[in-house]
């Protein structure tokens, strides 16, 4: 069973990531969980020094924030009614990058969903603070759907790659997972800088090769330009469904996941997009 988090505000951006998780998973047996964290203004005394249980007073925004829970799952389950989903509300006193991470961890979560602030008039993914700091801490992979993005199948999926890591098969397992179950094609861009693959760099490739051997995919080697110029272009020549990149401290593509450069950087591109996290395995 797949175990998803979705993050929400309760703004229809939020539930338009839900939704689209929804139907990337909709013939799969997966379990939802629908997080909701909150942080009072600091003015709040009773949160200073205790809890407003304590007194006796309740917790307002926790009240709150599962009555706005339980109306998210019966709209949900009104829209969709799907007998291999189940929904689980969680409201937290918590900051929501510590709540992932947390119930990453003790959830064994495979997949977190979560909205991002469209530009207004532009085409571009502009992360907000909360997107930016979930993608650059968790070691789950991150679906980041921009914002009014309707669910397309995903049949081509664009994974750019510089062949300095070394893949393996657990590693992309959501993206193999996802190109299975939609017999997808994997296209994969390599900017080339005008020099020959390091030996490293060689095996890495074959690796890669080996992984997705059991699905659709086709290797592309690009003139040298930037990678974001690279991706771009690739799209104009060929409609992708799905945006994958790994999250890599020692590439280029780290700086991709680094505050404030991924709430500025301009990737043209209006689909979903899937952040791997790296760990190096030697």
């Amino acid at each position: 069973m797949k175990k998803v988090l979705v993050p929400t505000d309760f703004s229809e951006n939020a539930y338009n990531a839900i939704r689209y998780a929804i139907q990337l998973y909709a013939g799969q047996k997966t379990t939802f969980y629908l997080l909701h964290t909150y942080t009072p203004p600091i003015f709040q005394v009773e949160y200073l020094f205790y809890s407003p249980s304590q007194v006796g007073l309740g917790d307002p925004y926790q009240v709150r924030a599962i009555k706005q829970l339980r109306e998210l799952q019966e709209r949900l389950l009104h829209e969709f009614d799907n007998p291999e989903h189940t929904f689980v509300t969680r409201a937290v006193f918590n900051t929501l990058t510590d709540e992932i991470l947390s119930m990453t961890l003790n959830e064994g979560i495979d997949l977190v969903v979560m909205g991002t602030k469209g530009v207004t008039g532009a085409k571009e993914i502009l992360f907000g603070t909360n997107t930016a700091q979930v993608i650059g801490k968790t070691t789950c992979p991150v679906i980041a759907v921009p914002s009014g993005f309707e669910f397309e199948v995903p049949k081509r999926i664009l994974f750019p790659t510089d062949y300095e890591i070394n893949f393996d098969e657990e590693q992309l397992q959501q993206l193999l997972n996802i190109s299975k179950n939609y017999d997808s094609n994997v296209d994969i861009i390599h900017v080339s800088a005008g020099y020959d693959l390091t030996n490293d760099q060689g095996q890495n490739k074959q690796t890669l090769k080996s992984v997705l051997d059991k699905v659709n995919h086709e290797f592309h080697d690009l003139p040298d330009q930037g990678v974001i110029e690279a991706i771009n272009l690739f799209q104009t020549k060929k409609k992708m469904d799905l945006l994958v990149m790994v999250r890599n401290k020692h590439t280029f593509l780290e700086r991709l996941f680094v505050e404030p450069v991924i709430k500025k950087i301009g990737i043209n591109i209006n689909i979903p997009f899937m952040v791997l996290p790296y760990t190096d395995m030697k």
